[in-house]
């Protein structure tokens, strides 16, 4: 690399410029651990919340479920009355059948003794007209016609048996006629009683079935309810896998982001963090002009770190992204890296390459690797063709030489 003096108030001019516009290694800022550690705090206290929540909603599921199974032995035990009930009712019905039956038959009984007695009373009524009427036989007749006293008393006694006779023929079945009429009226009585209790057992079962109408509505509204807890439940359930997996993903990003900043303190103790990453040099057919480290600057002749490596090319030399990335930086730094380009490769490590004759990305852009970015040139604070190529971890700067080969 050639080498020149430059006029003592350019060089203060210059050393100004490089300390006000020095290149600081642009990377995308991730989360810190401690960041990282209270998102997951926090969703951590959210997942408690809804754990809470299932906890409390399952107690009401297990509540409304235990309600359900009361409403259900509540329909069993309605419909079991129901069904008893009804073979009341069934029997009560043949026992009024019966009583009917019974009535009719006492009925005819009692019109088949009344037309007896008629028939009885009438006869009598008739022979003891016909009698007098005829004058055949007369109590006188008998009286008068007897041939002695004994005669007399044996036709008084003939007259008086066949009166007897009638009258406990009539009044046998007058008795009989009273039994009857009161066999009736005490089955009329009985039927009666049994109207009466199939009326009453009509309205317990009206009653019965409004009790399990409603039962039947407040099953169905718990059925409803039940519906509902599962939905919850089951929302809740999925809201908390959702948190689960979140709070794994993060997790594993505060494993990632202990591991970045523990590379992140090796680069700043000056030592290379491992990359598992390939690296492609930049340029071929280059010389090292200038290691990674501290020494005294060719133009400004100051002690000072040098963050990157001299490569020392012919002008106009192809310059590849080392790695692939996402372009950050593309632009000119007048009296320090000149026309320079910026790549953050997305898992900590940064590239830098300075003093191009020009760049061909632009700042936004995804580039591969070993893809063209720029040329070698001198632009910027230089004395000459070379690249500055500069590799950092977490902003600290870190020695190429470990990456490259």
């Amino acid at each position: 690399m050639s080498r020149y003096r430059v006029a003592p108030r350019l060089l203060a001019v210059l050393l100004a410029l490089a300390l006000s516009f020095g290149i600081v290694p642009l990377t995308a800022r991730a989360a810190s651990s401690a960041e990282i550690q209270k998102e997951i705090d926090a969703l951590e206290e959210k997942n408690k919340a809804i754990q809470k929540e299932l906890n409390a909603i399952q107690s009401q599921y297990d509540a409304n479920f235990s309600d359900m199974e009361s409403i259900v032995a509540q329909k069993a035990a309605i419909d079991q009355e129901m069904t008893l009930l009804n073979s009341k009712i069934d029997t009560t019905n043949e026992q009024i059948s019966a009583y009917s039956q019974l009535i009719a038959d006492t009925q005819e009984e009692l019109d088949q003794a009344k037309e007896t007695l008629r028939e009885i009373s009438e006869a009598h009524r008739l022979r003891v007209r016909a009698m007098e009427e005829e004058g055949t036989v007369s109590y006188w007749d008998v009286i008068f016609k007897a041939n002695s006293f004994t005669d007399l008393l044996d036709r008084i006694n003939m007259v008086e048996e066949i009166n007897e006779s009638d009258r406990r023929r009539i009044e046998q079945m007058r008795i009989a006629s009273d039994v009857v009429n009161a066999a009736q009226l005490n089955l009329n009585t009985e039927k009666s009683a049994l109207e009466e209790t199939r009326s009453q057992l009509a309205l317990d079962e009206e009653a019965l079935a409004q009790k399990r109408t409603e039962s039947d509505e407040v099953l169905h509204e718990l059925e409803k309810k039940q519906e509902e807890y599962q939905i919850l439940l089951a929302e809740s359930e999925v809201l908390q896998e959702e948190l689960m997996q979140e709070i794994a993903a993060k997790e594993k990003d505060l494993k990632e982001a202990k591991y970045d900043e523990y590379l992140a303190k090796l680069a700043l103790q000056g030592t290379n963090p491992p990359s598992n990453a390939q690296w492609q040099t930049p340029v071929s057919g280059y010389t090292l002009t200038s290691p990674f480290g501290m020494r005294t600057h060719p133009v400004l002749g100051i002690q000072r770190m040098h963050n990157g490596i001299d490569m020392a090319a012919a002008q106009g030399t192809p310059i590849y992204a080392t790695r692939a990335g996402k372009v950050t930086t593309a632009s000119y730094q007048a009296g320090g890296a000149g026309n320079y380009v910026s790549i953050n490769h997305l898992d900590g490590f940064a590239s830098i390459y300075m003093h191009m004759t020009h760049y061909v990305v632009s700042a936004g852009q995804t580039v591969n690797k070993g893809q063209l970015i720029g040329y070698v040139g001198s632009t910027g604070l230089s004395t000459g063709p070379h690249l500055h190529f500069g590799i950092s971890y977490a902003g600290t700067y870190v020695n190429p030489l470990a990456y490259i080969y």
